[in-house]
């Protein structure tokens, strides 16, 4: 960043005005070595998500809708195409998070999904033309205000949505890309803020597409507002302690010293290594090496008995968020814990494959996820959410018993991916659909970013009149 880099006030006078300080202050040189590392992991996890999901029927109405109504073609849309920034945000984002495959942060009350913020910042980055530096900063800020504010503010308890912390993260995120001034950073956060306060409904019961579509419209309503900000738009700067603001209305009384904040949080999220709603990725790790059990024969399963910590159990095993043994659609399957054990011991995967709709109706798996039982365990309970652990054991109509125990996953941020293994999953995920040679280059701008400008990212995202051929 450079103009306003040292832009800070003397003495700030509300929380927003603390937090838009430690927004601009935020340089990359803040971003540890290993930090910086793990941002381009995610960040290339992200990018794979969108391609993957292009085919999405509420990928393909959104991306109508954007062709009808119009948008200046100023950024990059994924896939190819242009639109405005505020728009870009919302596909973009839609993409990204409609597998349902990106990061994720727990926090004991709370759940978020930090990457959700990343194609936002990608379109203020390329319209504001860059580096890739400074785009990687302004994602480390986002991840920091989404993670922290989950952790110190949890909505879930009021029946909010995350998107509620989101829209404090993505604008923040958004004004950084978009160098603005510590008050003009104040205000897109406090517009943002008042604004986007989702309802937890949106993930709970029975499940449809604004599932995926949440975050990504909050997104595009902070992109939005933060650009009204830049051209001196105001907002209300009491949004976290006024009257009527985010303290009084949903979460109580909570602090974050943001003048001693660094850029680290990224360290602490997780990527996933199934596409199983996040709290679901030990228990998938599980059943599959179960599953390597020769003498594990599925069609011989009597019961399958899981324990597991009691926030998967009330977000994806029948507690607070309802029956999950009743499964037609997408947004259910990767909501259930009985369907991703049923679909994983039966497939030996867990991929979007899975979630098509006739692999979800099939006759087998709708007849073994009614064999599953779950249950919370307390001592599982308190180990979350430095832990995520679980047991399951499967019965056998012979009689016969067999278990396994397990407390994490490979991709959680006690046993991270490595970045050949992020590769993998990116190329397994858009390898039907992005030509090999536009995959090696998408790996290779983001293994180089520090290097690199914003836009040399984007321009590899369209795949209209593309020469190179999809090859495995």
């Amino acid at each position: 960043m450079t103009k306003n880099s040292q832009h800070i006030p003397a003495a700030p006078e509300t929380i927003v005005e603390e937090l838009a300080a430690f927004v601009v202050k935020a340089k990359f040189e803040d971003i540890s070595v290993p930090a910086r590392q793990q941002l381009k992991a995610h960040i290339l996890d992200a990018v794979g998500c969108a391609f993957a999901a292009l085919e999405a029927p509420p990928l393909k109405a959104l991306r109508a809708q954007i062709d009808e109504f119009g948008g200046k073609p100023l950024v990059s849309l994924v896939g190819g195409g242009k639109t405005s920034p505020d728009q870009a945000a919302f596909y973009n984002s839609a993409a990204e998070r409609y597998l349902d495959f990106m990061d994720s942060y727990v926090a004991k009350q709370e759940t978020c999904h930090p990457a959700d913020n990343i194609m936002s910042v990608l379109a203020a980055s390329e319209y504001a033309r860059v580096s890739g530096k400074d785009f990687m900063t302004a994602t480390a800020v986002a991840y920091q205000v989404q993670c922290r504010l989950s952790a110190k503010a949890p909505v879930r308890p009021k029946d909010f949505d995350h998107t509620v912390q989101g829209a404090y993260a993505c604008a923040a995120g958004v004004a950084k890309a978009l160098d603005l001034t510590a008050i003009q950073v104040a205000n897109a956060i406090a517009m943002s803020g008042a604004s986007y306060n989702g309802l937890r409904v949106t993930r709970s019961g029975n499940l449809s597409n604004w599932k995926g579509l949440a975050y990504p419209n909050m997104a595009f309503g902070a992109t939005s507002v933060t650009f009204l900000a830049k051209r001196g738009v105001t907002g209300p700067l009491g949004v976290f302690e006024g009257k009527g603001g985010l303290m009084d209305a949903i979460t109580g009384k909570f602090h974050i010293d943001w003048a001693k904040e660094d850029l680290e949080m990224v360290l602490k999220t997780d990527i996933k290594k199934f596409n199983a709603e996040f709290h679901a990725q030990t228990a998938m790790e599980a059943v599959l090496d179960l599953r390597q059990n020769k003498e594990l024969v599925v069609a011989e399963i009597k019961a399958i008995d899981v324990e597991i910590f009691d926030v998967a159990f009330n977000i994806i095993g029948g507690g607070d968020d309802g029956d999950k043994t009743h499964v037609k659609t997408k947004e259910e399957a990767d909501h259930s814990l009985p369907y991703m054990i049923a679909v994983a011991l039966l497939d030996g995967d867990v991929t979007p494959k899975q979630y098509a709709a006739g692999r979800i109706l099939k006759s087998d798996v709708q007849e073994l996820l009614k064999k599953v039982t779950i249950r919370p365990k307390k001592s599982y309970s308190n180990e979350f959410p430095d832990a995520m652990p679980c047991k399951i054991e499967v019965e056998l109509n012979s009689g016969k018993k067999m278990h396994i125990e397990k407390h994490d996953y490979e991709g959680f941020y006690t046993r991270p991916m490595s970045w050949e293994q992020v590769v993998a999953k990116f190329n397994a995920l858009t390898s039907a659909t992005v030509p090999a040679a536009r995959r090696a280059a998408i790996i290779q701008v983001i293994a180089d970013l520090e290097k690199k400008e914003a836009i040399e990212l984007t321009d590899l995202f369209d795949l209209v009149g593309k020469k190179e051929t999809v090859k495995a």
